[in-house]
């Protein structure tokens, strides 16, 4: 009988952007990214996998529901980790022939723009990768589910290359520098909703492809150049930089989206907001303490180190009152600490309550990890749960 593989693997938040594919069965993007990893303990997908000869079926079992496995891009993961099995020759045909039971969760909403897939097939490839014994990289795999879920196949800070060979074979990722290069580096998430958006990614970047001119200066001049410069400031831990850099790559896909015809729109007024609060702190401070970045949803990522999250958490708190307070901040634990009320006075007038519904605290972290207990499958290879 097969063992049971059990992998957690986390989100990631680009500061460079990635929109548009130049192949969309492979998910091959027209311009590289940058992203960081977040901390497994806050934010994580986990998955279980295993094979049995009993099987008669895939099957698969996401958040609790039975799904089907006749999606292609969970099938062709499967497929080119037995692929790779084959041509490394780690199990016999036998075992490859069994029929596998995958069973994944996420402690975070999916589809409202927290970056669930990319967990999600990150941690689907490397727990394939396990129960297959891979040992190759297995980021270009987990490209077929999920675009950005390569950049969740390593921890700190992380490059996909867009490449530029047909077959996507160096369209691959690889990390900048680890989760202990910029320990003081922290993100605050801010949840403005749940629910699911109404234009899909896959959909937003069909449109942004056929229908905008700016998509195309990004990718031919804007895009090098800040990859080439954020990297710099990630090794260099230029925070002011990297600030500045993240907030105009995220304001430009933004912008493309509006250039789109007909245009969508991701963000709220209250994502608006924030960007007004954001600037008007770093104006205030005299230089870029905060960084925000928003993909394709209403939620915002701040990101700012970690001497600044008292100060930042009492404005967001003043500018967003919450009507449940206790569990208004979620994540690592945060040391008191506030602005005067003159102060917050002058940056933000409150606003009604609940705009945000709660506010994640995290920092970057390692990729994705196999964990030896709390399995997600029983023994007979069924669900824990249901």
């Amino acid at each position: 009988m097969s063992d049971i593989f059990t992998v957690i693997a986390p989100v990631n938040i680009a500061v460079i952007k990635y929109w548009g594919k130049r192949d969309e069965e492979l998910i091959l993007p027209l311009n590289d990214s940058v992203s960081a990893t977040l901390d497994t303990s806050v934010m994580c997908a986990k998955t279980s996998v295993c094979a049995r000869p009993d099987f008669n079926e895939d099957e698969i079992w996401l958040n609790g529901k039975k799904e089907s496995f006749s999606n292609p891009r969970l099938q062709n993961c499967l497929r080119e980790i037995k692929s790779r099995a084959t041509a490394e020759k780690t199990v016999d045909d036998t075992f490859l022939s069994w029929k596998v039971h995958v069973c994944s969760q996420n402690n975070f909403p999916t589809a409202a723009g927290l970056a669930s897939s990319a967990a999600g097939y990150a941690c689907l490839v490397t727990a394939l990768a396990k129960l297959y014994k891979v040992k190759s990289d297995v980021s270009s795999i987990a490209r077929l589910g999920s675009g950005s879920a390569c950049r969740s196949v390593y921890g700190g800070f992380v490059r996909w290359h867009a490449g530029t060979n047909p077959d996507g074979s160096d369209s691959i990722a690889t990390q900048i520098a680890d989760a202990k290069h910029w320990p003081e580096m922290r993100a605050l998430i801010l949840v403005v909703g749940e629910s699911k958006k109404k234009v899909s990614s896959t959909k937003g970047m069909r449109v942004s492809m056929a229908t905008s001119d700016l998509i195309k200066h990004r990718v031919e001049y804007c895009v090098p150049k800040r990859t080439e410069e954020i990297i710099k400031a990630i090794k260099e831990k230029n925070f002011a930089q990297f600030a500045e850099i993240t907030m105009k790559d995220s304001n430009q896909f933004h912008s493309i989206c509006l250039d789109s015809y007909p245009p969508f729109v991701y963000m709220t007024d209250v994502s608006h907001y924030i960007v007004e609060l954001v600037h008007k702190y770093n104006d205030f401070c005299g230089e870029p303490k905060v960084a925000y970045t928003f993909d394709a949803g209403p939620n915002a990522c701040l990101y700012l180190l970690e001497d600044e999250v008292p100060t930042v958490i009492s404005l967001i708190k003043h500018a967003f009152p919450s009507s449940t307070p206790d569990r208004f901040i979620t994540g690592l634990d945060i040391e008191e600490g506030s602005l005067s009320s003159e102060v917050l006075n002058n940056l933000a007038q409150p606003q009604a309550k609940d705009l945000i519904k709660y506010v994640i605290h995290t920092k970057v972290g390692e990729g994705p990890t196999e964990v030896n207990s709390g399995h997600l499958l029983s023994e007979d290879g069924l669900p824990v749960e249901l």
